[in-house]
This record gives structure tokens, C-alpha cells and sequence, in this order.
């Protein structure tokens, strides 16, 4: 599938699975450019039906995501399964990186009080995304026009002229919030929900795009 393949987005029953998107909205048919940029639920769910969610599974876990996705199902988009924010954001960085994998790590050195180097990170890296297809969803992720239908044309996820790749995911009933994006030089996420798991009441580019973007513009 490429950014111009066709997609409807109307209510589509999968069984016993009825997703809908988070503005309650459809838009009818729309490219796959147009979906992702809207951050549309029912579009994302059918692309999971039409490329099987273990390929997406694989693809997850291929990226650097190391999460359990037991019984996930058409459901994994939407968040039905649990994934740790570090992983995440180590996907994202994946695609910064054009489908390089690198290992993630929170220490680069360890240094004693003699000044003596005890341990030190090296790179581990693994080319595991086809670059021409990362090329596509980068250009999709970084398109602001492309999402302004949905978000408006100052959204959080734009830093003005610089140019970003920003998404954002609500699952159902506005549970979880996330919003993730990079630069070449800077990866970040940011989830926002309630400790107890009740509902928000709006969705991650209310909650979780504000502060993704405050930081962005302060870290770079």
C-alpha cells in the first residue's frame, strides 16, 4: 500500500469489534496520506485487517517495541494492547533514523571519581525498515497541511518553519492520550491519562500535544 491507496472511513463492523474515530466523525473515502494524518480509528483499524495484525506485530517488535501483544487483535491500533512510553519512543526513533534500529540505553558512560572511563556505550544498530517506505510515512507525519483538516493549521504537532514528524493517538473512550514525534536530531513522546484509568475528557492533541510541543521548542 502506498500514501495514495484508497481507504473508506465510514462505521465498519469487524465482527465484534466497532471502532469509530475520536471526533466521532467519517469522511468517506480517503487516501492512506490522508488517514494517518488525521489520526483516523476506522481507516487504521481496516489497515490492520487488510495487512494481519502479526505483520504489524512483527513490525512493532522489529522497531524496538518489546511488548507481550497477547490477543491484541484489530484492537492493537486503538490500544488494545499496552506499550511502555520508552518503547515507543524508541520506535519513533527508528523512523528518525530512516529504519535504523538503534539500542536504546539510559547510561552512555560511567566514569570513576579518578576520571578512569569504567563503562562506556557503543552503538548497536540494525537496519530493519525498507528506507523508501519510512521516506513515505515520514513525508505523511510531516505534512501539516494533510492533517489541518482535522487539527486545525497551528495544531501542537507543528514548530512553526522547522519542519517535524508528529502523531498523536487517543484510544477509545479517551483513556490514554499520546502524542510522539522527531526531528532528525530529537525524538520525544508524551502520554497523558488518569492514574485510576478513568476517561479523559479530551483527546491527545488537547492533552498530550501541548506539552510535546512546549518541549520541543524549548529542547531544540
Amino acid at each position: 500500500y502506498s500514501p495514495a491507496s484508497m481507504l473508506m472511513d465510514v462505521v465498519t463492523n469487524f465482527g465484534n469489534y466497532t471502532p469509530k474515530n475520536f471526533n466521532l466523525n467519517e469522511n468517506g473515502p480517503v487516501s492512506m496520506r490522508k488517514a494517518l494524518a488525521g489520526s483516523l480509528n476506522i481507516p487504521a483499524v481496516k489497515t490492520i485487517a487488510l495487512v494481519g495484525d502479526q505483520n504489524v506485530v512483527k513490525t512493532a517488535k522489529d522497531v524496538g517495541i518489546d511488548a507481550p501483544f497477547r490477543d491484541c487483535g484489530l484492537a492493537l491500533v486503538l490500544g488494545g494492547c499496552d506499550v511502555k512510553l520508552v518503547d515507543h519512543v524508541g520506535g519513533y526513533a527508528t523512523l528518525a533514523n530512516g529504519g535504523k534500529k538503534v539500542e536504546k540505553t539510559s547510561i552512555l558512560k560511567v566514569v570513576s571519581q579518578e576520571g578512569e572511563v569504567l563503562e562506556e556505550y557503543k552503538e548497536k544498530s540494525e537496519q530493519v525498515l525498507d528506507q523508501q517506505a519510512v521516506y513515505e510515512l515520514v513525508s505523511i507525519m510531516t505534512d501539516n497541511s494533510a492533517r489541518s483538516y482535522v487539527f486545525g493549521a497551528n495544531s501542537a504537532l507543528q514548530l512553526g518553519s522547522r519542519p517535524v514528524a508528529a502523531k498523536t493517538g487517543t484510544t477509545q473512550d479517551f483513556r490514554d492520550g499520546w502524542t510522539l514525534g522527531f526531528t532528525p536530531s530529537l525524538v520525544a513522546g508524551v502520554w497523558t491519562g488518569n492514574n485510576n484509568n478513568s476517561p479523559m475528557k479530551q483527546d491527545a492533541v488537547v492533552t498530550a500535544g501541548p506539552i510535546w510541543n512546549k518541549f520541543m521548542r524549548e529542547a531544540l
